[in-house]
């Protein structure tokens, strides 16, 4: 078996394209079903933010997989596949799992580091987990990624600063207040990027809003949607002396906001802190209102630089994810080599068991007279001994089976332990649960075997057929 995934993101798609791949969340179920359906599909998950759709895969045949994926999108999406094929990249094995892992963590993301992306995939997963669409392999590889996801951002700073402007003036913010309850923010003008920055701010705890705009139907909308209080431009500068925070943003040609009205607002404040960001290009503050005594003054300039230093910091970091994301690849291409041995391993548990609980029987049929409390004391030590027996037996195999000599190892572990039964009932019963997919006709359909969305092919084995866990 081996792990594909087929996608596309804000590398490879405008949101012209990327919007029409988007999957309503109550056609998730069906879309699932269809997937899991696909020739060769064993396992599937769908995750699909505004930045990605991405299908992940385990198939049981590694050349026609890109070709079914392609065929699934098509019909379910009613788009040619010529108008979207351009934008797809293919990942197979390592590169599938690795991207994984980096998604997850955010490494892949437009803001490197952000952790909402980590909710979107963990949703994903027990989306496809409820519908029935995972099973040992995606099972044990999700669970991983969100782990590892969870792991890093503990023991990383990589979400820790700023990487957007709005983000950045909040964070300048902390530095002087320290904390943004009981403090107002005045915006001067309606723009985007105030907006962003009030919004982030009011998420912060800001107490109250000051909206002032040339048109006043516009500073009441946007009012409203912090609870806050609309006014006009002229309005607003006799109530500088209110507020804590001013975010300027008007498309002015000309500076709105000069040093002399600020020096007699912050003498009315009594030497209170005041926090000021222009987002305006060009400026709408005089650069002098950054002299007088108190005021904090930032720019664009200033923000992007915080920005950009905060970023490289977040880069550094990655690395660090880096080597975390090869551990555990690692760990799960160990386990992947364990599957085989399962079988095996169950049986063994299975035929002490039945020995154990045959000899306890007996046992207490020749001693009719323990009472309750010493035949649990005997089940217990009993078990205890079973289980040390055990231990190193399993273990073993474990390693063994990760090696070169997998097969004869594992053949061994059966014969000595004489577990042929027992092992067969285990791989029929595996086989019983598994859906029997559909088997693939040589005339079905005419696939290339060096698909071109994939530069690099390396095949995962397992040294035995899995068993459903």
């Amino acid at each position: 078996m081996h792990i594909v995934v087929v996608g596309l993101n804000y590398r490879t798609a405008p949101v012209a394209v990327r919007e029409r791949f988007a999957f309503a969340e109550q056609d998730l179920p069906e879309a699932l079903a269809q997937l899991k359906s696909t020739k060769s599909v064993l396992e599937g998950v769908v995750v699909a933010t505004c930045n990605r759709t991405e299908i992940y895969v385990v198939v049981d045949r590694l050349h026609m997989c890109g070709y079914f994926i392609r065929s699934f999108m098509e019909k379910w999406f009613g788009i040619p596949r010529e108008e979207f094929t351009k934008h797809l990249y293919i990942y197979e094995e390592e590169q599938a799992i690795s991207h994984l892992f980096k998604v997850t963590s955010g490494l892949d993301s437009m803001v490197i580091g952000e952790t909402q992306i980590l909710g979107q995939v963990r949703n994903a997963f027990l989306k496809a987990q409820e519908e029935k669409a995972t099973g040992t392999w995606f099972n044990m590889l999700f669970k991983q990624a969100i782990t590892l996801a969870k792991k890093a951002h503990a023991e990383t700073s990589i979400g820790e600063s700023a990487v957007s402007v709005s983000y950045a003036a909040v964070e300048l913010g902390k530095r002087i207040f320290g904390t943004f309850h009981h403090k107002k923010v005045m915006i001067l003008g309606a723009g985007k990027m105030s907006e962003l920055t009030v919004k982030h701010l009011y998420a912060n705890g800001a107490a109250e809003v000051i909206v002032a705009n040339r048109t006043l139907a516009r500073a009441e909308e946007l009012a409203d949607r912090f609870k806050g209080t609309p006014c006009t431009m002229t309005e607003a500068m006799s109530r500088l002396g209110e507020v804590d925070i001013i975010i300027s943003s008007t498309g002015a040609n000309d500076y709105v906001l000069g040093p002399s009205l600020v020096k007699q607002s912050m003498m009315k404040r009594k030497s209170k802190p005041l926090f000021m960001i222009d987002i305006a290009v060009p400026r709408d503050i005089d650069p002098s209102v950054g002299d007088v005594e108190n005021v904090f003054l930032y720019d664009i300039d200033d923000l992007e630089g915080i920005v950009e230093s905060n970023l490289e910091m977040r880069r550094s970091e990655a690395v660090k994810i880096e080597r975390m994301i090869e551990e555990e690849m690692a760990n799960f291409y160990q386990w992947l080599k364990t599957l085989g041995v399962r079988p095996a391993i169950r049986a063994l548990q299975d035929k002490s068991t039945g020995i154990y609980e045959e000899t306890l029987e007996s046992l207490f049929n020749k001693l009719p007279e323990l009472d309750d409390r010493q035949r649990k004391v005997i089940r217990r030590l009993t078990k205890s001994i079973v289980n040390q027996m055990m231990h190193d037996p399993i273990n073993r195999i474990k390693e063994m089976t990760g090696g070169k000599q997998a097969p004869e190892a594992l053949e061994y572990f059966t014969q000595i332990f004489a577990l042929e039964d027992l092992v067969h009932e285990q791989e029929q019963g595996a086989k019983r649960k598994t859906p029997v997919q559909a088997q693939v006709k040589e005339n079905d359909t005419v696939v290339r075997k060096d698909d071109p969305l994939v530069k690099e092919r390396k095949s995962i084995q397992a040294p035995f057929a899995p068993a459903v866990l």
